[in-house]
C-alpha cells in the first residue's frame, strides 16, 4: 500500500451492523495486523455508537490525507456531511442519502488516488429502493461510479473467496426460475474471462484454473435432465479454453465442493447465486469475503447483509470485515 494511504471503509446501512463491526475492527486492528483504513460516514454516529456499546474507540474527524497517522490511537471518520440519527435494528430511508453519499466519496477518493482500496460494509437494497435508488445493487452501483464521463460500465463480477474456496455466481440477484433464460455462453464467457484475468493479476495464481458448475442436476445427464448444460455452458467452458483460460466443465454441482474437489481448481463458476454462496458459507462462514472482480480498483465486502435483527445488541461480529480488510491490504501489496 502506499506510504501515509488508507483504505475507505464506508458505512453501510447505519441501522445495520456495520458500524458496529468497524469499531470492532478498529479494536481488534494490532492483533488482526489490519492495514489502516478510515471509515466514510459520519463521525458523530460513530461517536454515539462507540458509546451506546461502551466500546473503547476514540473518534477522529479528519482528511483522507491525515488519517494514517492517526489510525494507531483512534479510528478516522471522514465525515459525509449528512446527519445521522439511526436507531440500531430500525432501517429507515431517511439515511439512504448518507449511505449512498458515502458510497460516492469512497470511490472519488480512489479515483483522486488518496486512499487505496474500497471496502464496503452492508447495505440494505430495499431500505435505497423505497428512497428512489435506481441501480440493481450496491456492485452495479460501484460499476457506475467506476465508468469515466461518457464510458460504459465495467462488467463487475461478484467473487466470494476464503481460503479453502473460492466461488463465483454467474447470475446473481435473479429470481431461480429466471436463471435459465439469463443464463448465455457469452455472459459464462465474459464472466470466467474477467475472472482468470483478475486471478492472475490481482491474485497472483500464474494459470488460474476454472471449474464450472453444471445448471441442471448431474449436470444434465446428457439432456435427459436439462438441455442448458450441452446446449450453453459446454460450449463456453470449450469457448474459454479456446482463449488460453484453463477451464473444465460442467461438472455436477454435487461432486465439486468437497476437499479433494477443490484442490483442483482455483476458483468455481456456479450458474446461481445459491449453488455458490450456499458451500462457502457451509465451509467458511466467518472468514470469506465478497471480492469484486472487473472493476479498475480494489473492492472487497464481508460477506454478510446489515443483520438487523442483531444490530446495536453488542453481539455482531467482526471476523467477516477484518478478512475484508486483510483481503484488500493483499491485492494492495500486489499492485504495488
Amino acid at each position: 500500500m502506499a506510504r501515509g494511504k488508507v483504505f475507505a471503509l464506508t458505512q453501510g446501512d447505519p441501522a445495520g451492523i456495520g458500524p458496529e463491526i468497524a469499531l470492532r475492527a478498529w479494536l481488534r486492528r494490532r492483533e488482526e495486523a489490519l492495514p489502516p483504513f478510515a471509515l466514510i460516514g459520519s463521525a458523530s454516529f460513530m461517536t454515539g455508537l462507540a458509546e451506546r456499546l461502551s466500546l473503547d474507540v476514540a473518534i477522529a474527524k479528519t482528511t483522507p490525507d491525515t488519517a494514517a497517522a492517526l489510525f494507531d490511537t483512534a479510528l478516522p471518520v471522514i465525515d459525509i456531511g449528512h446527519a445521522v440519527d439511526a436507531v440500531p435494528g430500525v432501517p429507515s430511508s431517511r439515511w439512504a442519502a448518507g449511505t449512498i453519499a458515502a458510497i460516492d466519496l469512497a470511490v472519488r477518493l480512489i479515483q483522486e488516488g488518496r486512499c487505496t482500496a474500497v471496502v464496503t460494509n452492508p447495505i440494505a437494497k430495499h431500505v435505497l429502493y423505497e428512497a428512489g435508488f435506481a441501480h440493481p445493487g450496491h456492485t452495479e452501483y460501484l460499476a457506475v461510479l467506476a465508468a469515466g464521463p461518457g464510458e460504459p460500465a465495467p462488467h463487475p463480477v461478484m467473487m466470494l473467496w476464503s481460503e479453502e474456496l473460492a466461488v463465483v455466481p454467474v447470475t446473481v440477484h435473479i429470481p431461480l426460475a429466471a436463471v435459465p433464460a439469463a443464463l448465455t455462453r457469452e455472459l459464462i464467457v465474459e464472466t470466467g474471462r474477467i475472472v482468470a484475468r483478475d486471478l492472475k493479476e490481482r491474485f497472483g495464481i500464474a494459470r488460474p484454473r476454472l471449474a464450472v458448475a453444471g445448471l441442471n442436476p448431474h449436470a444434465g445427464e446428457k439432456g435427459a435432465l436439462g438441455s442448458e448444460d450441452e446446449a450453453v455452458i459446454a460450449p463456453a467452458v470449450a469457448a474459454l479454453r479456446a482463449e488460453g483460460v484453463e477451464a473444465g466443465g460442467p461438472y455436477p454441482a454435487d461432486t465439486m465442493f468437497h476437499a479433494r474437489a477443490r484442490r483442483s481448481y482455483d476458483a468455481a463458476l456456479c450458474m446461481y447465486h445459491d449453488q455458490a454462496l450456499i458451500p462457502i458459507k457451509a465451509l467458511a462462514f466467518d472468514e470469506a469475503v465478497n471480492v469484486t472482480l472487473g472493476l479498475p480498483f480494489i473492492r472487497t465486502s464481508p460477506d454478510h447483509g446489515t443483520a438487523f435483527d442483531i444490530a446495536g445488541k453488542g453481539v455482531a461480529r467482526a471476523d467477516s470485515l477484518c478478512a475484508a480488510i486483510r483481503l484488500a491490504g493483499r491485492l494492495a501489496a500486489a499492485e504495488a
